[in-house]
């Protein structure tokens, strides 16, 4: 019989690809979606409750009829830019809708928790590699609220008996290899999905933000995480606290930095094609590397990131070639 989990934020982009991972490991996703910003084509792997993490009522009914053993909240607003124009709408979902899904949690005895979140919680970067004890002082709203949440399960965690993995992600990106779900952000601001639709004709280029950091080509220095990885490291995560673990920041990236410059080149190499690129002046706000110590995964979790910027790269075009199309 299969394990039931609830995953909230499930019919998303990170969120199905880890229901998928966890139905061929013996779980029973339920997935809990307000198909605001996931795709109800999405749960293919679980049976879907729609609903909204800031309706308590809802939230429980849900606990309720399921039983989950465990928790993996995806649901959230991401988008920096975003969160810099609306933070009531940040703080309103991302802060709110947590502790009221912890509310529930505990109500319905459901102990065990994964979330979602960020290397944006360290905010600038004082080292070449990130580990799990740089200092967090996150410089947007987005980081700050996934910080608050963090700090939240640290305190439910020593008075409340909540047990939970928090999940630091750099840059998650790639699709399903069988192109059957994948990115799919509307609208899309994040570069790998953004080139590959210059690189198909749907935008009329891309623009490198910077040419003049201190990097190995002047671009700024990213760590793409396969979106199976991220999966893969979820269901590790569950297993490791219905194990008896206990609460621990991790963080979720391949420990290897690709530019701008090389990113670019990787979707020219796979696609064959050549796309106008534009050299712009730097963004306020963008760091100039952000690249995980990911030795604490692989010590907790026994996980090492298994695809490499190719393999992102070659599965999200396979995605965005036969979907998305406008």
């Amino acid at each position: 019989m299969k394990k039931p989990v609830l995953v909230v934020g499930g019919a998303g982009y990170i969120g199905s690809h880890t229901c998928m991972i966890l139905a061929q490991r013996g779980y029973q996703p339920i997935v809990f979606d307000n198909l605001c910003n996931g795709h109800e084509e999405f749960v293919r792997w679980g049976v879907l409750e729609v609903g909204d993490v800031r309706d308590t009522r809802r939230v429980e009914q849900v606990i309720e009829k399921h039983r989950p053993l465990a928790i993996l909240h995806f649901a959230a607003l991401i988008e920096v830019g975003q969160s810099l124009a609306d933070p009531l709408s940040f703080y309103d979902n991302n802060v709110i809708g947590s502790l009221n899904l912890l509310r529930a949690a505990i109500a319905g005895g459901v102990n065990y928790f994964v979330f979602s979140s960020t290397c944006a919680t360290y905010g600038l970067p004082q080292s070449e590699r990130l580990d799990e004890s740089h200092r967090q002082v996150p410089i947007n709203p987005y980081g700050r609220t996934k910080w608050i949440v963090e700090q939240a399960l640290k305190d439910y965690s020593e008075l409340l008996n909540i047990k939970a993995v928090i999940l630091r992600y750099f840059n998650a990106a790639g699709a399903d290899f069988e192109g059957r779900i994948g990115e799919w952000h509307q609208p899309e601001t994040h570069a790998i999905p953004i080139a590959i639709e210059a690189a198909l004709g749907r935008r009329t280029g891309f623009k490198i933000f910077g040419t003049d950091y201190q990097t190995r080509d002047g671009t700024c220095v990213r760590d793409y995480v396969h979106v199976l990885d991220l999966a893969d490291a979820h269901v590790r995560a569950v297993d490791y606290l219905l194990a008896g673990g206990e609460t621990e920041a991790i963080n979720l990236g391949t420990g290897t930095g690709t530019t701008v410059k090389e990113l670019l080149n990787t979707i020219r190499a796979v696609s064959g094609r050549a796309f106008p690129v534009e050299e712009t002046s730097r963004r306020a706000g963008d760091s100039t590397s952000l690249v995980a110590d990911n030795t604490k995964a692989a010590t907790l979790l026994g996980w090492q990131p298994q695809y490499s910027i190719e393999d992102i790269v070659k599965s999200a075009w396979n995605w965005h070639t036969r979907h998305n199309a406008p």
